[in-house]
């Protein structure tokens, strides 16, 4: 059964904190289907693909066949709670909610030195451990942000999660992935983990953009909770990542260690803020997909909607406060992913939907991708394509050599 736990907001984040993201490689282009040049040929081409094209469409009515029956049971429990469209503020309300983020903001970088100071001077004294030092920071964090966000509402909230989800009630070590649409981002999660992960969740560690400890506040969240940084050049949002390859050992390194130590790991796969979230995700890294296979563990994902019209990543917009609607999905079915292209195509498909438009594809096709079922359809469709490219790159060829045979017998 999913559970909505709706509740006025508070949302923030001071100027650094939410650029953690994630590492590593990135998605195999598509490539283009060749077009012949002479009549005959193109003639030949038509044939071949109308050919083809039927053929694949032949696969595909019967992988959805299968598919179909193998999920009509699965596709019974998740109800989601209807999506209300998003609200266009006037120009009073948004100056309030603007007014009231920034007092959160505000308070925030208050709040959080004065909370981790006692968490500090314990570890200095060494009445406590570096793992314990992280995981009351943690706390303290969660605790500031979610009062703090009670304190100054300016934010609608929505938490929609499967509360009867095995992993909810009973939760195993994972990698939780997450979209980026907002500098908000960070402190969302931070006041709605209770919510989103149950009152059993695990401490958890989150990759960050090490360019964010020049603001000392944000040092000091990411340090005393003992988050994991990664260098990458500030080119500005919606450009490609450029990241420092020598962080890369140390950020390894660090992962592993919070896995021993009992830490969840947490990243964003798309590395930054995404100033188009309306328009899908920007390309998906596949440092998730390389720590789960590394430490054995399944990948859980979790969609934002919403954020990005009261602090827009683009700095031309900003804190515009166009709305201030906002909604998080916690999707059930951890998995262990065979490959990076079927995380990034599940994660694109699954969480880009949400983050653009607040609610989830039809019930049916979100089952199927959940469960890894629409992969298959994927690779049978991508096998498909290749065989009708390879066709018609031999009709191609043949005519070539036809013409070539014709022409030597002309000159004869």
């Amino acid at each position: 059964m999913v559970k909505q736990n709706p509740s006025s907001t508070t949302a923030s984040a001071f100027v650094a904190l939410l650029a953690f993201f994630s590492v590593v490689s990135g998605l195999v282009p598509s490539s283009t289907l060749p077009r012949p040049n002479n009549l005959s040929a193109c003639q030949q081409w038509r044939t071949t693909s109308a050919t083809m094209a039927s053929r694949n469409n032949i696969l595909l009515r019967k992988n959805t066949q299968l598919m179909s029956s193998a999920t009509a049971a699965l596709s019974s429990s998740l109800e989601l709670p209807r999506v209300e469209s998003q609200r266009t503020l006037s120009k009073l309300q948004s100056s309030i909610v603007r007014t009231l983020m920034i007092a959160y903001i505000l308070s925030m970088c208050i709040a959080l030195p004065v909370t981790m100071l006692p968490v500090y001077i314990l570890y200095k004294l060494r009445l406590i451990n570096r793992v314990q030092k992280e995981k009351m920071s943690l706390q303290v964090g969660q605790f500031c942000s979610r009062w703090l966000m009670r304190l100054f509402p300016f934010a609608r909230k929505r938490v929609i999660v499967d509360t009867d989800d095995e992993n909810y009630k009973n939760p195993q070590p994972s990698i939780w992935v997450c979209n980026h649409i907002s500098l908000l981002d960070l402190f969302f999660v931070l006041a709605l983990d209770k919510q989103m992960r149950g009152v059993n969740r695990r401490p958890i560690k989150i990759l960050y953009w090490k360019g964010l400890e020049s603001n000392p506040v944000t040092r000091l969240l990411c340090k005393m909770c003992g988050f994991i940084p990664v260098d990458m050049a500030d080119n500005g949002n919606g450009n490609a990542n450029q990241y420092d390859p020598k962080s890369f050992k140390q950020m390894l390194k660090s992962t592993k260690a919070a896995i021993d130590e009992g830490f969840d790991i947490g990243l964003l796969p798309e590395g930054q803020p995404n100033p188009t979230p309306h328009l899908g995700l920007q390309p998906i890294f596949s440092g998730a997909f390389t720590l789960a296979k590394m430490s054995r563990r399944p990948i859980q994902m979790i969609g934002l909607y919403g954020l990005h019209n009261m602090w827009h990543p683009d700095e031309d917009v900003g804190m515009e406060c166009s709305a201030n609607d906002m909604a998080v999905r916690v999707y059930t079915g951890a998995r262990v992913y065979k490959e990076a292209d079927e995380f990034a195509a599940t994660f694109e498909a699954v969480v880009g939907h949400f983050g653009a438009h607040g609610k989830d594809m039809q019930e049916e096709e979100l089952q199927l991708w959940l469960d890894g079922t629409m992969w298959e359809t994927e690779l049978s469709r991508r096998a498909a394509n290749r065989m009708e490219v390879e066709d018609v790159k031999e009709t191609i060829a043949e005519s070539k050599s036809d013409a070539s045979i014709e022409e030597d017998k002309s000159i004869l």
